[in-house]
């Protein structure tokens, strides 16, 4: 959501190179560490290590087939982010997730996204308006696909294209920096989700088309609503507000 809820960042080291359920490896890179940071936060955000439970580093490093170095530095990361805390003589744990966290998160990347929409509706040109329409046909192709990576390409592509227009180089910044935070794996798994973000790309192609700048603002905000609605049903369904203990397990 990234001006959508998943879509204003690149896809995350969590799409393209950890894969640990199906055993896949993380690629030896500079930015390891933050591969892993991203790994961990989407398993953060979509409780999949829920809050109380302990970050093991041995454990986390031997999963996705690391030293223990980047995950240390993954873990120290996330530790400024308020994501996790370090429990003396005990390791990370993480940190509280509530409501009220999802809903600051969407509020601010849809803030930020509405201004970037409307700077692009005041300089967009009919050739980049044609070249979302060929964008949001990528994306659309990516989800009859029904890969999840391609999705979230299509998706960044989208809304790469979008941003570039707005000329807005330090708001596009700081929305990408918002959306580390959505957990873009979840989304682009989702075919609902899917079929929302190509209506919503083509409705708000169509307001600039025809310079409606209050269809602008209504179809950019419709993709965050949607997406805490639906990152709020996932939380919701595993329970994570309704137990208040944490366990030990690992990431």
């Amino acid at each position: 959501m990234r001006s959508s809820a998943t879509s204003s960042a690149r896809p995350s080291g969590s799409e393209r190179a950890v894969r640990p359920a199906s055993g896949q490896r993380l690629r030896r890179r500079p930015q390891l560490s933050e591969e892993v940071a991203a790994h961990l936060r989407e398993q953060i955000m979509t409780a999949a290590i829920r809050p109380g439970e302990y970050v093991r580093m041995d454990e986390t490093a031997e999963r996705l087939g690391v030293s223990v170095t980047p995950v240390r530095e993954a873990l120290l990361t996330l530790r400024g982010e308020g994501m996790v805390n370090l429990a003396p003589h005990r390791g990370y744990i993480v940190a509280e997730l509530n409501r009220t966290d999802v809903e600051d998160l969407f509020w601010l990347q849809g803030e930020i996204a509405v201004k970037l929409a409307l700077r692009t509706a005041s300089a967009i040109t009919a050739e980049q308006v044609a070249d979302l329409e060929w964008h949001n046909q990528q994306l659309r192709a990516a989800l009859a696909s029904g890969d999840g990576e391609q999705v979230a390409t299509a998706e960044f592509e989208f809304h790469r294209s979008h941003n570039l227009v707005a000329a807005g180089g330090k708001l596009a910044w700081f929305l990408l920096s918002a959306t580390r935070y959505t957990p873009a794996k979840l989304y682009a798994t989702d075919p609902e989700w899917g079929e929302v973000a190509v209506d919503s790309h083509a409705k708000l192609i169509e307001a600039y088309r025809a310079g409606d700048r209050d269809q602008v603002v209504e179809q950019t905000r419709r993709q965050f609503t949607d997406g805490a609605t639906r990152l709020t049903r996932h939380l919701e369904a595993t329970g994570i507000w309704d137990d208040s203990t944490g366990s030990d397990e690992t990431a």
